[in-house]
């Protein structure tokens, strides 16, 4: 399929359903209990409605920005996403090159396909990693180090996977990488020719920053135990400090929803929040993020770096959660649909229709440059309260 065919995310989104597995899909797709979060992500964002201007000059219109100091060709950020190479093979090194090449920065998520050296290897610029807290501090410290030796240019904690929320449909599915030889997985992958020939060609199909590293973890069912076994629901405040002194750059704290919370992260010396419910695969039942977003700039916006995570679909979305007072946005299923459905180019495409959805509406929003995004483009009674 010719990419430039595709001119929504919707788009990609439907022709990945057809091209993924059916447990890989819906384990992107998908959030945890009623879903209610989840789609509180998409709908608080879409009933924001946006004030038009006329008569602007819209001449020499920019969307370069910074995050963490890192130069972007428009305020967005490839999320850390687990079993990312399950969508498409090699996933995470196809997703950080369309990244590198677009010039907007990508995170590799602990729970990756692709090893921290995969993707180091596939890349010639910094890209950041994202840590979870294990309770195997031995594991924690070498993923700090490999990230420090892959030159990562900042870190990313998330916080709010201390326990695990529960997806009905990986249950249902039987979730695992690579997926077990099951009659209805067979099935299924008979109908996904395309993964599956891509999936025949690369090595890469289980948990590269976990086995073969930690400890008594050598093949699936190990990795199983372990994983089940390993986050840790003690993690405390104490343990982000700890991780900072040890990393000693970039700090991102992500899965930040409560104003006290943001209090904490800047007091911990982070350089950077997200505010994120998890894409509403947690606490179903939380405030979506765009809810949330004014709160945690009001409290802590002058002090840190404040980032948004969940439900951008659209270059529109962007422009609502920079109005609000988000320094940049992360996007998650976006661009996994994109990779499920066209590879690197899938993942390129998503990023060319965010930027001109976000370039489009700031004209018509009478903006030039997306630093001058402000709550003036919304109107202010159809904001989620």
């Amino acid at each position: 399929m010719n990419p430039a065919a595709i001119t929504c995310i919707e788009d990609l989104r439907r022709l990945a359903r057809r091209r993924v597995p059916r447990m890989f899909y819906d384990y992107a797709d998908a959030g945890s209990w009623t879903e209610s979060t989840y789609r509180a992500n998409e709908s608080d964002l879409a009933a924001i409605k946006l004030r038009q201007r006329v008569a602007v000059n819209l001449e020499h219109r920019s969307l370069a920005s910074t995050m963490l100091g890192q130069p972007v060709r428009m305020p967005v950020a490839l999320a850390p996403t687990g079993l990312t190479g399950m969508q498409h093979a090699d996933g995470e090194m196809l997703a950080a090159r369309a990244a590198e090449a677009f010039g907007v920065p990508f995170a590799l998520s602990t729970m990756s396909i692709c090893s921290i050296e995969d993707v180091r290897a596939a890349t010639n610029g910094p890209f950041w990693f994202q840590l979870y807290v294990m309770k195997d501090r031995a594991f924690v410290e070498a993923l700090i180090e490999r990230a420090r030796a892959a030159r990562c240019s900042a870190l990313v904690l998330t916080l709010d996977l201390q326990v695990l929320g529960q997806r009905h449909k990986d249950i249902k599915n039987g979730l695992t990488a690579p997926p077990r030889p099951t009659l209805p997985n067979l099935i299924d992958l008979a109908t996904k020719p395309r993964w599956c020939w891509h999936m025949l060609r690369t090595p890469r199909r289980q948990f590269g920053n976990i086995v073969g590293h930690a400890k008594g973890v050598s093949n699936l069912n190990s990795l199983s135990s372990w994983t089940a076994e390993q986050f840790d629901p003690a993690l405390s405040w104490a343990d982000v400090e700890w991780i900072k002194r040890r990393w000693g750059g970039k700090l991102i704290l992500k899965g930040i929803l409560d104003a006290e919370d943001a209090r904490l992260a800047v007091a911990s010396g982070a350089d950077a929040l997200i505010v994120s419910n998890h894409g509403g695969r947690q606490l179903d039942g939380a405030e979506s993020s765009i809810a949330v977003l004014p709160r945690i700039v009001d409290t802590v916006g002058r002090r840190i770096e404040v980032h948004m995570d969940g439900g951008i679909r659209s270059g529109q979305d962007v422009l609502k959660a920079l109005a609000l007072g988000a320094h940049g946005c992360h996007i998650g299923r976006a661009f996994l649909y994109g990779l499920g459905a066209l590879g690197q180019a899938g993942v390129t495409r998503c990023l060319e229709i965010i930027e001109r959805e976000l370039d489009l509406t700031m004209a018509f929003c009478g903006k030039t440059r997306v630093g001058d995004i402000d709550r003036s483009v919304l109107i202010e009674n159809s904001l989620p309260r």
